[in-house]
């Protein structure tokens, strides 16, 4: 564990720092699920054993947690905002920024919303605002939160007229959020125009009744987006792909200017060098090196309506390497760290896809650019069974030097019960990885309904983790929610 000044925290990019440590915390970890060993007692690793807790502004009981940590509810659907609109469903990746008082944070949230197009169950929609589809029905919200008591002090639209937003990332000097539609959907589907792009959020100018026109930024690309992640010293956006049941890319932006992404770049696909085709997805070795080029994708806005190969295929055509539902996606120490949701030897039981490839329990990926513009692609991380780890999605590096992963168990399968959630078939979990022993251990079990954990941040500061409970991304409950997480840190390795 490493200690860190507020000072030093907040001179990081959203805390991309302490990530030697964090790297150290993922060696660790592959070495001690290579070696076979069962998670220990949960009472003596991470932050201790985990209890129900009720949240201090609601009463309810949504999440357990260890001792000594308490949370707020911040931002349920349903709830008014400062536009007049209702707060949406289905609250998917997030990202924090500083607020724009004292002591304040502000958020800007996805939300994943999957209704029929134009449908008013929990839409994202300001009307009379800028934005790219009339019966886009998802976007983003952005909340300015109090951190000493957990209060919003003001939230609305700030982005609408998308579908389907899933996860993103932090634009290029912090200036604002990239979401991304996690869908090929279009006119086909009954939407008014093509969908499959990645959007600015910008951290200024969106406010109240006047969210940010959403505009698709094609030149990155026209495909089932997930997360992205940007090098802060080149501008070059990385980028997940998770559509389900078939092989999967991991690309790479490089934009004309980093400050101006419309102006337009060369979008390629990752490729192990001298090795065409390499399945990532299983029969991997955690730590091995693994040489990588770059292909281009020579067209990033397919017309999918009138059979053109899609970005995946265009790669795959080139030798582009196989990966299976990419999703979290994070940038430091110079690296890009990725989950593979459902990649691995370790199989979930759910019926192969497409091509015959067995879905496992997740990996976690770090690819290191290099000097020439090649790189180094190594396996930090692979699940052995569903206890340690099932399904990883978002992902987050803590300011002291530990790492959130963020569960999504989508196995039909494996049903996956905890004691702490009775009723609920499949549980998911914030699962933190201890630099100390390299061991797995529970921070958090989503006790209230089945949906996934997603978009774990810290603040600037480093005192809150925020972190969203999906809920349902077509109806009005189960809600969403956004919690704010507060307690002993120091105590343990996050």
């Amino acid at each position: 564990m490493v200690s860190l000044d507020r000072r030093s925290f907040l001179a990081t990019t959203g805390g991309a720092l302490a990530s030697g440590v964090a790297l150290n915390t993922l060696g660790a970890h592959a070495a001690w699920a290579a070696a076979g060993c069962a998670p220990a007692d949960p009472g003596r690793i991470g932050y201790g054993e985990l209890r129900r807790t009720a949240a201090r502004n609601t009463g309810e009981e949504l999440l357990a947690l260890p001792a000594g940590f308490s949370y707020v509810v911040l931002g349920r659907t349903g709830t008014p905002m400062d536009d007049g609109t209702l707060t949406p469903i289905a609250h998917d990746g997030m990202a924090a920024f500083p607020g724009t008082r004292r002591h304040t944070a502000r958020l800007i949230r996805n939300h994943e919303v999957r209704t029929p197009p134009g449908s008013p169950t929990g839409r994202v929609h300001v009307p009379g605002s800028a934005r790219y589809d009339e019966l886009g029905v998802g976007g983003t919200t952005t909340l300015e939160v109090d951190l000493r008591g957990g209060e919003v002090v003001r939230q609305f639209v700030s982005l609408n007229g998308t579908i389907v937003n899933c996860a993103g990332g932090r634009m290029f000097g912090n200036r604002g959020w990239l979401t991304c539609e996690e869908t090929t959907a279009g006119p086909a589907q009954g939407w008014q125009r093509k969908h499959g792009y990645i959007f600015e959020v910008p951290l200024d100018g969106p406010r109240p009744g006047r969210p940010a026109a959403s505009m698709p930024l094609t030149a990155m690309g026209r495909f089932s987006h997930e997360a992205v992640a940007v090098d802060p010293r080149t501008g070059y956006v990385y980028e997940t792909e998770d559509d389900s049941g078939k092989p999967n890319g991991f690309y790479r932006y490089r934009p004309r200017d980093p400050r101006n992404l419309a102006a337009g770049g060369v979008l390629e696909m990752l490729k192990i060098k001298g090795r065409d085709g390499y399945d990532c997805r299983e029969g991997q070795r955690m730590g091995a090196r693994l040489p990588v080029e770059w292909v281009r994708v020579d067209d990033p806005d397919p017309d999918l309506e009138n059979g053109a190969p899609t970005c995946a295929q265009q790669g795959l055509a080139k030798g582009g390497a196989k990966f299976n539902r990419l999703e979290g996606c994070w940038w430091g120490d110079g690296s890009v760290f990725f989950n593979s949701t459902s990649g691995g030897d370790a199989k979930n039981g759910d019926p192969p896809n497409a091509d015959g490839f067995v879905e496992g329990y997740g990996q976690v990926w770090q690819y290191v650019p290099g000097r020439r513009g090649g790189g180094t692609l190594v396996l930090v991380y692979e699940s052995p069974g569903r206890r340690a780890l099932d399904s990883p999605d978002n992902l987050t590096f803590t300011p002291r030097g530990g790492i959130v992963l963020c569960e999504d168990d989508a196995s039909d399968a494996d049903a996956d019960p905890h004691p702490l959630a009775p009723g609920l078939a499949n549980v998911n979990r914030l699962i933190g990885l201890d630099p100390r022993g390299g061991e797995p251990f529970e921070f958090a079990v989503n006790i209230s309904d089945d949906s996934e954990f997603a978009g774990a941040c810290f603040s600037p500061d480093g005192s809150v983790l925020f972190v969203n409970n999906l809920g349902s991304t077509a109806a009005a409950d189960p809600p969403g929610r956004t919690y704010a997480i507060r307690g002993p840190w120091g105590r343990g390795p996050l």
